[in-house]
């Protein structure tokens, strides 16, 4: 009825005493919408820390 499928993206949002769910199709993808930003360069940094701690156990 609402054409959501299994493994769908969907929104949530409360409307007063009821809860809206719609789907996200229209959404663009997550993958790259973050590059550059500082939160990927710490990602990166603390998985680089990661993989140094592993090579020298």
């Amino acid at each position: 009825m609402l054409g959501i499928e299994p493994g769908d993206e969907v929104t949530f949002w409360r409307d007063g005493d009821h809860v809206a769910v719609r789907s996200v199709r229209s959404a663009r993808p997550l993958r790259g919408r973050f590059a550059g930003s500082a939160l990927v360069d710490e990602r990166d940094r603390e998985r680089a820390d990661d993989r140094a701690r592993e090579d020298r156990r």
